[in-house]
């Protein structure tokens, strides 16, 4: 998705989106209000961040700034995967592969994410769904490097 149609979809919830000069993170959420870091420079990065922030708004209740607890970083980890669900999924992953993406680079610039956030949505559907998963027709593998099979069966 892009920073424009997050930004429709963050509208059409009700929730304002600002950016601002914040000085400690990239993004920010309180109630239906959301900040965005506002020297990011470029919206492929700003939709990383925006979609992250919604994750929040719909996974999390409460202040989650202190990682410290077991339960404040559940609900950071539960943000962050809305976020990769939203911006790659399973089904992204396979959709580059069928597009002819064949490294990182390629992957992010196809659905349009950065390739810190391809890194970390990787490893947090590693941590998920373990070696490898199933998904239509498609086998993913996370380990030992991110593979996507098609299957012929």
């Amino acid at each position: 998705m892009t920073y424009e149609e997050l930004l429709r979809i963050a509208d059409q919830e009700g929730i304002i989106v600002k950016e601002k000069p914040l000085l400690e993170s990239d993004g920010r959420i309180y109630g239906y209000r959301i900040a965005i870091r506002k020297n990011i420079p470029t919206a492929t990065e700003k939709a990383c961040v925006l979609a992250e922030e919604l994750g929040h708004h719909y996974t999390a209740v409460g202040n989650i700034l202190d990682t410290s607890t077991a339960f404040g970083r559940k609900l950071e980890q539960a943000g962050r995967l809305f976020a990769y669900n939203c911006m790659i999924g399973l089904i992204g992953i396979a959709n580059a592969y069928k597009s002819g993406c064949r490294n990182q680079y390629e992957m992010a610039e196809f659905l349009g994410v950065t390739e810190e956030f391809l890194k970390e949505s990787l490893k947090c559907y590693r941590q998920k769904y373990g070696h490898y998963v199933l998904i239509n027709n498609y086998i993913i593998y996370f380990e030992p490097y991110l593979a996507v099979i098609e299957r012929t069966d």
